[in-house]
């Protein structure tokens, strides 16, 4: 027997019947939030194909949120439903889980528990989850694999060659703090574009592969000013691998 007085009993049962009859009637008013309503009745047209598509997307998101809102409304019935059952039964108040009494202030917060606190179904978070999580881990970045030392094209190069249409950065807000322009707003804008090694866009050989010449280029004058390259190629146009 719990430690409930009557006259707390037949307070939380006032308000249990309130609640039950107030959601019933916005329930039966409110025709189920129009889900009864066919699409093009809602939208008043014969058929929503000639509609533009974002007044398709608000219309479903706004009947999304009806049903949202329409389980929330008859989750909470049945709890209450729930709870006046076990009133009538005599075991209002004790916890189904445990066994032991729920305090009042916990049933004058939330009168449809039939739990208490410590065993709350709604605090038990669980660990099962979607087979597609596991293949989309991690959310962002999946696909960009510069860290797995994979030089073949990734997501990062995809997004790379999409981002030179634009987007809506602006210099203060690229990753490089140095940029000056907006050719370098870009993620890693400044990195060799079709060749990994610097000295593979400026030396070139023919198909026998024994005659190699070098191509005078942009990367190549920034090879040689940097120090990094042998002072022969500075001379030498071309030059026989043997």
């Amino acid at each position: 027997m719990n430690s409930l007085s009557k006259s707390q009993r037949d307070l939380l049962r006032s308000r249990l019947t309130d609640d039950q009859a107030d959601i019933e009637s916005r329930l039966e008013q409110n025709e189920h939030d129009g889900l009864s309503e066919a699409l093009r009745d809602s939208t008043g047209e014969l058929s929503p194909i000639d509609n533009h598509p974002g007044d398709v997307a608000s219309e479903l998101y706004e009947r999304e949120k009806d049903i949202a809102l329409l389980e929330q409304e008859e989750l909470h019935l049945r709890r209450i439903e729930a709870a006046l059952d076990a009133m009538d039964k005599g075991s209002y108040g004790t916890c189904v889980a445990c066994g032991k009494d729920i305090p009042f202030e916990r049933l004058d917060a939330a009168p449809d528990t039939l739990y208490c606190i410590d065993h709350a179904p709604r605090n038990i978070v669980s660990d099962n989850r979607p087979v597609e999580e596991i293949f989309l881990k991690p959310p962002f970045g999946r696909s960009s694999l510069d860290e797995h030392e994979y030089n073949g094209f990734d997501g990062e190069d995809a997004w790379q060659i999409v981002e030179r249409f634009g987007n809506a950065d602006s210099p203060a807000m690229s990753e490089n703090r140095d940029v000056a322009d907006y050719d370098h707003v870009g993620i890693e804008a400044d990195e060799n574009d079709g060749f990994v090694e610097p000295l593979e866009s400026f030396v070139a050989t023919d198909i026998t592969g024994r005659h190699v010449s070098i191509v005078r280029n942009r990367e190549y004058d920034r090879y040689m000013h940097s120090n990094e390259g042998d002072s022969d190629l500075q001379y030498d146009d071309q030059f026989d691998e043997n």
